[in-house]
């Protein structure tokens, strides 16, 4: 009996089946030095699902780490409050008041008399004394991110904040701050980023230079991809034909998440449960186009409708035309001028864009402060899209546009763009 696809083929969770663990790169040996006394600050940086979540989580699993999602957190109390309940601890503190109380052998005149003396009291008879006393203890509430530093100094658990560029510039400079100590001792911590924001960490605490143990998670060469699919088949009965793996892995773009879709969706298309064992399986150029537009749709299409849409206020937009006849506003003439570039997981100049702008377009191309407010308007609609990393990221001072998500590139490639 075979296993099912759905347990093979896992997009967005950790496929144990078909997990490569890329062994020449010795990328697991590299996060695992940070449980080593490494005393640095590990940065796993890679493009947008290309695999550092599960490579971390592979070497720190979320059953003995403190795992943070830096989308989750909003302020920095967010933080620490993640921390304290990952490690089930109270923001209270035990603090013990002695008292003493001293039995006098003998005293001026010859009396009896007991004295009772408390820290930082005054003198006490002179003569030959014995001492008792008792604690008094009382609780004192602390703040959270006090709570959670002392528990990881006692408690020396690892901690991985992901996605470490969601958290607000002035949270990542407080955070790092604050374990900047715990990581000098030996607390192993991560941070995972996108490769553009990788050294933030840097930025916002010069004190970490000379303190960074970068691992840079390369795109995923063809040959890598392919081993998913090498190994996944055969779990399931069949053997994938070299041509459409090697098409599958040439449109995966680097990801290995994507190459998970393409596969499960193939499963899916074609019954798995019904094949035979030793079937090869093949598909045609028609069969590999309709997967990955149906995977387009199914991944591409929300985020991307939503940068189409822009900012509720539409009714002033002026319509411009397009060469292929269709009427659009600003924001959509940029995302066609994206879709002619087909672009991969890259940073695009303003001047590679305005050229694509031109192609597409009937009319004249918009002023360039045009084009950077609708740059700066789909970075920010992006950025607080609740589904995944920002797809896109627009530094102004630059004039730079990263396209940061493989499924939005894949989308601008197979999506149904002028739908």
């Amino acid at each position: 009996m075979h296993a099912d696809y759905s347990a093979v083929f896992v997009p967005g969770g950790f496929p144990v089946h078909t997990y490569n663990p890329r062994s020449e790169q010795k990328l697991e040996e590299r996060v695992r030095e940070s449980e080593r006394n490494l005393c640095k600050l590990v940065i796993v940086t890679g493009h947008t699902k290309s695999g550092k979540t599960v490579l971390t989580q592979r070497v720190l699993p979320r059953n003995i780490s403190i795992w943070v999602d830096g989308g989750a957190v909003k302020t920095e109390d967010d933080f620490w409050q993640i921390v304290i309940e990952a490690l089930d601890v109270t923001q209270t503190v035990q603090i013990s008041d002695q008292t003493e109380r001293t039995l006098s052998a003998g005293s001026k005149g010859g009396a009896q008399m007991d004295l009772f003396v408390f820290k930082g009291g005054g003198e006490i008879n002179a003569g030959i004394a014995q001492k008792s006393g008792k604690t008094i203890s009382r609780a004192r509430a602390v703040s959270a991110r006090v709570a959670a530093l002392q528990a990881m100094r006692e408690r020396k658990t690892p901690l991985v904040i992901d996605d470490f560029h969601y958290l607000p510039k002035e949270i990542q400079g407080s955070v790092v701050r604050a374990l900047k100590q715990l990581i000098f001792e030996g607390l192993p911590v991560v941070i995972i980023a996108i490769p553009h924001r990788r050294y933030d960490a840097i930025k916002v605490e010069r004190e970490m230079t000379g303190r960074i143990h970068p691992v840079q998670i390369r795109s995923w060469a063809d040959d890598e991809l392919r081993f998913i699919s090498n190994t996944g088949f055969p779990l399931l009965g069949t053997y994938l034909m070299p041509i459409p793996q090697q098409l599958l892995a040439e449109n995966a773009m680097g990801s290995p998440h994507l190459m998970q879709e393409f596969c499960r969706e193939i499963c899916r298309s074609k019954r798995f449960r019904e094949k035979k064992d030793g079937e090869d399986l093949f598909l045609d150029n028609n069969e590999l186009e309709d997967i990955f537009r149906e995977v387009a749709e199914s991944i591409g299409r929300p985020i991307f409708e939503k940068l189409a849409r822009g900012p509720r206020q539409r009714s002033d937009r002026m319509q411009r035309e397009l060469k292929q006849g269709k009427k659009v506003d600003i924001y959509e003439l940029v995302l066609h001028a994206l879709a002619f570039l087909k672009p991969g997981l890259v940073s695009l100049e303003y001047e590679n864009l305005r050229a694509a702008i031109k192609e597409v377009s009937v009319q004249g191309i918009p002023q360039m402060q045009e084009v950077v407010r609708v740059l700066k308007h789909m970075a920010k609609i992006a950025a607080t899209d609740q589904s995944s990393t920002p797809v896109i990221d627009f530094e102004e001072s630059e004039k730079k546009l990263h396209i940061t998500d493989p499924f939005f590139a894949f989308y601008l490639r197979w999506g149904k763009i002028g739908a």
